[in-house]
Formats: C-alpha cells, structure tokens, sequence
C-alpha cells in the first residue's frame, strides 16, 4: 500500500508545509491514512497551536474602593424599559366548544 515512492513524497511534502490533505489528494489515500502514516513515522509540524499551552493570568483584586461602590444602593434608575408580561386570556366553555367545533370541521375538509 505504502512503497517507497510514496513514502519518500509523503516526507517531502509534510516538510514543505503540506497538509495531511493535500497530501492524501495527491498520493490517492485517505486523510486518515495519510494522518496514521505520518503519527506511525514520527513526523510532527514544528510549532504547536497557540491554544496548546494557554497563559493564565490572574485577575487583579479589585480594590477596597471600588468594592464600597459597589455595595452602595443605586439612587438612579439605568433602564426605562418595562418588563411585559402577557397573561394567557382565558376562554369561556363555549369559545372552547366554538374552536374545537372549527378544527373539527376544517380536519374533515383536509381528508376530503
């Protein structure tokens, strides 16, 4: 499956910066294979993915001041938008009777 051909091109095209499949298009294989022959030889890109090691930086305290402000009660009101809240408006039986009645008869026009 693999000969030294193509073994020999896999190699050059990986260290010319190739990907796994531009490669695989070119030699006729499978992404996967080209990916296990390459995990199977050893090869590996020359630099890692920047999320491969993340920094972590702590987050400053925040000061004592700032904290006090915090707490303090808020004396001016930042938003104006009300919140609404729509009450479901209640049917009497005979609206219900009305509705199911209707679907009813459109249901039998439907299979008609």
């Amino acid at each position: 499956m693999w000969d030294a051909a193509s073994v020999a091109l896999l190699k050059k095209l990986w260290a010319s910066g190739h990907s796994a499949a531009q490669i695989a298009t070119r030699l006729g294989h499978s992404r996967n294979a080209v990916c296990a022959k390459l995990l199977r030889m050893g090869l590996k890109r020359g630099h890692k993915p920047p999320t491969a090691k993340p920094k972590i930086v702590s987050v400053p305290k925040r000061k004592s001041a700032l904290l006090a402000a915090c707490a303090r009660p808020v004396h001016k009101v930042v938003s104006t938008r009300k919140s609404v809240v729509r009450q479901p408006k209640e049917l009497t039986k005979s609206q219900l009777n009305a509705m199911l009645a209707e679907a009813v008869a459109n249901t039998a026009r439907l299979l008609r």
